[in-house]
């Protein structure tokens, strides 16, 4: 264990149910006020395999905009099922090779695999775990389960760029959960 994230504290008691997981409508993190984007289910048939939420600085329906979005991020996965790290793993190596152009892949690779190696350091991630991904603009990407940092920041904006693409891309894991996380009906 490397440390814990304070959880943020809400702003307002308000609450959005997904699945019957709970997702505070505005969160502070590193510092800024952020508001949840939207929400979604991770499904393969009838398979549900984790809630998500999107905390923004502003609301936006567009991917580009999540994408280019200045500030502090975080994506929020509250599992459903238990999920071996290894489908984690592979999972984000495939969404990022789909969703980020060929030529910005070399310069991820080292940090991809920091990453992968603290995934897969969790060996299981359990029905119940709160998965937070979160953008520290001056640090880098921040991975927490449970509110405990599973390893130090990853540098780059970059790379958190092509993790949220993985979900935003021109090719998501799942184009439902994209469209919830856009604040889009679905």
């Amino acid at each position: 264990m490397i440390g814990t994230i304070t959880a943020p504290h809400t702003l307002l008691a308000s609450t959005v149910l997904v699945e019957g997981r709970s997702f505070d409508e505005r969160i502070r993190l590193f510092g800024h006020d952020l508001v949840l984007n939207g929400t979604g289910v991770r499904a393969v048939a009838w398979f549900k395999g984790y809630a998500a939420g999107l905390y923004l600085g502003n609301r936006t329906q567009q991917a580009n905009a999540a994408l280019a979005m200045a500030g502090p991020k975080r994506l929020r996965l509250q599992m459903l099922q238990d999920v071996p790290a290894a489908e984690f793993t592979k999972a984000f190596e495939k969404g990022v090779t789909r969703n980020t152009p060929a030529a910005q892949l070399p310069a991820l690779r080292e940090r991809m695999a920091q990453f992968e190696g603290q995934i897969t350091a969790l060996g299981q991630v359990r029905k119940g775990d709160i998965v937070d991904l979160d953008l520290d603009p001056g640090r880098g990407l921040a991975f927490a389960v449970n509110g405990t940092l599973r390893g130090p920041h990853i540098a780059g904006t970059d790379l958190y760029a092509a993790l949220l693409r993985t979900f935003l891309g021109t090719r998501p894991y799942d184009e439902n959960l994209k469209a919830g996380l856009l604040g889009r009906a679905t």
